[in-house]
Formats: C-alpha cells, sequence, structure tokens
C-alpha cells in the first residue's frame, strides 16, 4: 500500500539520497516543513528563522517497507539526541522530525520512538508532529547528491551502500 511520510534529519541533501537507495521507497522530493513562511527560499530557510525544517516527502510501499522498517533505517543517518544540528549543519532548519498526515501512523511513530529511546541515556530530540505544511525545494535541491556525487553530505557514503543492500524482511 502507498503511503507517505515527511522526514526531516538534518541536511535534506544526503537524507534523500539515503531514502533513495532503499527498496520500497517510491519517491522522494526535498523541501521545507512546519514553518511560519508560505513558499519560502532556501535563503530564507538558512538566515531568515522561518521556523520550517529542511525534510524529505518520502513516498513509499508499507507492503515492501513497512512504516516502523523505514524508521529504523532513518534513525540509522540521525542523531536523535542533538538539538537542531546535524553533523556540521547547525540551525533550527537542521532539527530533526517526523511529520505525518494520517493520524493512523501517529501511535506506530510513538512506538518506534520509544524502542528508540532505550537504546539512549539522553532524551531524544526528534520530534513528532502533523504535517502543517510543505513547501518544495528548489530545483536545485532535488536529487542533489546524484547531480553532484562530489557534494556535502553528513550521512556516511557506507550508509548509502547498506541502504542499497537492504532488504526489509532480512538484510
Amino acid at each position: 500500500m502507498r503511503q507517505e511520510i515527511w522526514l526531516a534529519g538534518g541536511c535534506f541533501w544526503g537524507a534523500q539520497h539515503y531514502f533513495d537507495c532503499l527498496d520500497g521507497v517510491l519517491e522522494t522530493q526535498v523541501g521545507y516543513a512546519n514553518g511560519r513562511t508560505a513558499n519560502p527560499s532556501y535563503e530564507q530557510v538558512k538566515h531568515e528563522n522561518t521556523g520550517h525544517a529542511e525534510t524529505v516527502h518520502v513516498v513509499f510501499d508499507d507492503a515492501r517497507l513497512p512504516l516502523p522498517v523505514l524508521l529504523e533505517q532513518y534513525y540509522k543517518i540521525i542523531d536523535p539526541t542533538a538539538v537542531d544540528r546535524q553533523g556540521g549543519d547547525v540551525g533550527h532548519q537542521y532539527r530533526t522530525g517526523i511529520y505525518y498526515l494520517d493520524p493512523v501512523q501517529k501511535p506506530v511513530i510513538k512506538a518506534s520512538l520509544a524502542a528508540l529511546q532505550a537504546q539512549y541515556d539522553r532524551p531524544l530530540a526528534v520530534e513528532v508532529r502533523p504535517l502543517e505544511n510543505f513547501y518544495t525545494a528548489e530545483e536545485y535541491h532535488q536529487k542533489y547528491l546524484d547531480k553532484n556525487p562530489g557534494g556535502y553530505c553528513h550521512v556516511p557514503k557506507a550508509l548509502f551502500e547498506a541502504a542499497r543492500r537492504f532488504k526489509a524482511g532480512g538484510q
């Protein structure tokens, strides 16, 4: 079954590339979620405190990649305890977050985060909220690492290869 979720995990370039490597992800798009400014530009999000998070809209096949498994994969590319930062990227736009439209997903997300919290002594900083808004980022940001293979990324390259090999139900 086709589902969608919006995942904020720091710089969206590497996050999108990672999700695109996973079997069961049907499409992705990068953009800006849950902020105060309508249709912001990258420069506004970066410099004007718009409240948006750099986010990847992930459309996935829940039969091939169930939401709990997708979330486990997402946790591999973030530091879930970091506040307003991932890797070398610092600022509120680089916060981690899971945003949903379907309220059926909320208890699944909460259970997944509870299991993740058990692995940490510090509190998690991953926000969970309904999606309020999402604005598609400029075209040059879409599939950025495909267009610029040597481009900056906070996600270790080894995780891209692991994602390509991953099959839900057994790796």
